[in-house]
């Protein structure tokens, strides 16, 4: 019997954070070892951070990268590491796994399949491997082996397949099993996306089935370069079975698992396996060899401990209220801000971000303590003096709401009911003076008076204009992090204003649609997530109709009335930005979710979602950053590219009201 303790280990790393991130990885080696691992996988790119972009192509990054390899390389004595790193063969830059093994730096497996889709852009720095190929390469006077490698430790076989060489049809990982691995490691960067942990699940399962190895799965964690969100979940499979599970999406440096998988057993099955997936001969890469025998574990195994909240399916409700709360943390340290800020106007998009800071507060504490929690956020040198969540969120966070005529008695309240509720500091004050300066100033240079009937858009922009400055003025008085409560659905149609509402430099929300956002608020009122509970004050935000408050009282002006109802304008965004429809495939595509309405009243909300969308380009590319928590978000620099000059779908439409006026005779 041959049993190796395999361990693998999430990481929240910083791009270019070279000492931070050497001494997590250091950290993660250490309890590793104290768990008595022979084996532990890290995640991709983790000494340099994932999210270097352009900068990957600096020689100084390149070389600082080996460098922090060295130093890490004697931490390994007495097991097996591997982690990545960007590497120039030759003439080109390649994504990176060196495999260090009792102190010594065997090689380097290059990543073969390059994610280029969705927010990834990886063929723009980095080359594919081919497979089977092998070169050297010298570093401090040794030749060391690059490329499809198969690794001999003390007579077992490890291979690597980077993130992306796990999710493609033709993956590495049957060819290094034809060539005899034990063990593949799976180094990645897998950013978070609805419902996409069952999918990794299933990835890990299956490899670990198909291949009859032990399959160790390492992620990186957390808000790492400021749009992308790591969920840091870790796996290990053996010939089919989930050994051990880590959580997600956790407030720590690093979270580590282990499970004891029996080689020897899994050899068996492959042997008795009566057609192999492919041949010996199909590998074609080359195996590097090492006396040093890994050893076998002589204390129990840790247990692990995925996440109590992270079923096989979790609510997308409990995914938001953990993954964006986390963001805004990592965020809030790695820009070194002094709080935030966020003007709470009442409503549910304000009321919404205002929920999320209160969120991290609360799970951040209860995850690691208030002292913990105070600690990772030193530039807030008053925050270990609270001693509660709500108390601290006093000291993190500042909400202002900034009336004018138009506004409400019912907003009003609700704002202050709400940063109550969370404990955040509340502000007031009336801008109406703002407001009517501007006004006269341009009546008086126009040579006539602005009205309603005439200037509607204008005035009420210049309201929400007029609102940023005294933000803004507030956020640099406290050098805080002023926050932007605009959702995704207001970014399909433009129904933002720019400079104004649009003031900020981070958007918490701005990938989460605004029918989703609504239930969330309902369900966080109602329910809350595992181990919180629910927010009660939000009843007075989920009892109104959602309203920009711009109009005079009188008018009833409600966001849905301008534009449509949101769930309609949900279900035409994915039908034409997500899958790419014409207008006329859109309208007969929604057809059957909203058989209430008339053929006629649908096609004018599609044909206004088509305009308003083609002629706001201008204003998403403008947006401050906001995490990508869907695959197919609107977010021009993580997934949907789009001229900002076009034809506005002129032809299309004119086909769409065609179609249209079929129904009607």
């Amino acid at each position: 019997m041959l049993k190796l303790r395999l361990a693998a280990a999430s990481l929240n790393q910083t791009p270019m954070d070279w000492v931070g991130n050497r001494d997590r990885i250091l950290a993660a080696i250490a309890e590793a070892k104290a768990a008595d691992a022979a084996i532990l996988c890290l995640p991709e790119l983790c000494i340099t951070g994932y999210g270097c972009e352009d900068q990957c192509f600096s020689i100084g990054l390149q070389k600082t990268a080996l460098e922090m390899l060295a130093e890490v390389a004697p931490a390994t004595a007495g097991m097996a590491v591997a982690l990545g790193l960007p590497l120039m063969v030759n003439r080109g830059l390649y994504n990176a796994a060196a495999m260090l093994c009792d102190g010594e730096l065997l090689g380097f497996t290059l990543k073969q399949h390059l994610a280029g889709d969705g927010i990834h852009y990886e063929p723009r720095w980095f080359r594919k491997w081919p497979p089977g190929a092998v070169e050297r390469i010298e570093i401090d006077g040794r030749e060391i082996p690059v490329g499809d490698l198969l690794y001999n430790c003390g007579g077992v076989r490890i291979g690597i397949e980077i993130c992306r060489d796990a999710w493609v049809a033709d993956r590495p990982g049957s060819r290094l099993a034809a060539g005899g691995a034990d063990i593949i490691l799976n180094p990645t960067a897998s950013h978070f996306s609805f419902g996409k942990q069952e999918v990794r699940r299933r990835l890990v399962l299956e490899g670990s089935r198909t291949f009859d190895v032990a399959f160790a799965f390492a992620n990186l964690l957390g808000n790492e370069a400021g749009r992308a969100i790591f969920d840091g979940g870790t796996h290990i499979a053996s010939s089919g079975r989930m050994l051990a599970e880590g959580p997600r999406l956790t407030f720590g440096d690093h979270a580590l698992i282990c499970a004891d998988v029996d080689v020897e057993a899994n050899r068996r099955l492959k042997a008795t396996s009566s057609e192999p997936s492919l041949p010996p001969q199909a590998y074609g890469g080359e195996t590097v060899r090492s006396a040093f025998k890994l050893k076998s574990p002589t204390v129990p195994c840790p247990a692990a401990q995925p996440s109590p909240w992270d079923s096989s399916s979790p609510p997308k409700h409990e995914e938001i209220a953990r993954v964006l709360p986390l963001a805004i943390f990592d965020y809030l340290r790695k820009s070194h801000s002094r709080g935030m800020v966020v003007s709470l106007s009442g409503g549910a998009d304000s009321s919404a971000v205002t929920t999320l800071v209160w969120l991290m507060t609360k799970l951040g504490v209860s995850e690691l303590g208030a002292k913990q929690f105070a600690a990772r956020l030193p530039q807030l040198r008053d925050l270990a003096k609270a001693d509660t969540p709500e108390a601290m969120v006093g000291r993190l966070l500042t909400c202002v709401y900034q009336a004018t005529r138009n506004s409400g008695e019912t907003t009003r309240h609700a704002a202050e009911t709400i940063a109550k509720a969370t404990g955040a500091e509340f502000l007031h004050w009336n801008i109406d003076a703002l407001v009517d300066g501007y006004v006269a100033t341009v009546s008086q240079a126009t040579g006539r008076e602005l009205t309603w009937d005439r200037d509607d858009v204008a005035l009420q922009n210049i309201q929400a204009r007029a609102r940023g400055p005294a933000a803004w003025l507030l956020a640099n008085l406290r050098e805080a992090l002023l926050l932007v409560t605009s959702n995704r659905s207001e970014a399909a149609v433009g129904y933002a204003t720019m400079d104004g509402d649009t003031c900020g430099g981070l958007a918490p929300i701005s990938g989460v649609d605004k029918a989703f956002l609504l239930d969330w608020l309902k369900w966080m009122e109602t329910t809350g997530p595992l181990g919180v509970g629910p927010l009660a004050a939000l009843a007075v935000v989920n009892s109104q109709q959602p309203t920009a408050e711009l109009r005079p009282a009188a008018e009833g002006q409600t966001d849905e009335g301008d534009l449509m109802p949101y769930r309609v304008l949900d279900a035409i965004e994915r039908a034409a930005i997500r899958d790419k429809l014409t207008p006329v495939e859109v309208l007969e595509t929604i057809r059957p979710q909203f058989a209430d309405e008339t053929v006629a009243q649908l096609g004018q909300w599609v044909e206004l979602f088509f305009k308003l969308w083609s002629h706001n380009q201008w204003k998403r590319e403008r947006f401050a950053p906001g995490f990508h928590v869907d695959d197919r978000g609107l977010d021009p620099k993580g997934w949907c590219r789009f001229p900002i000059l076009n034809s506005g779908f002129d032809r299309e439409l004119a086909a769409l009201r065609e179609h249209v006026k079929t129904f009607a005779n």
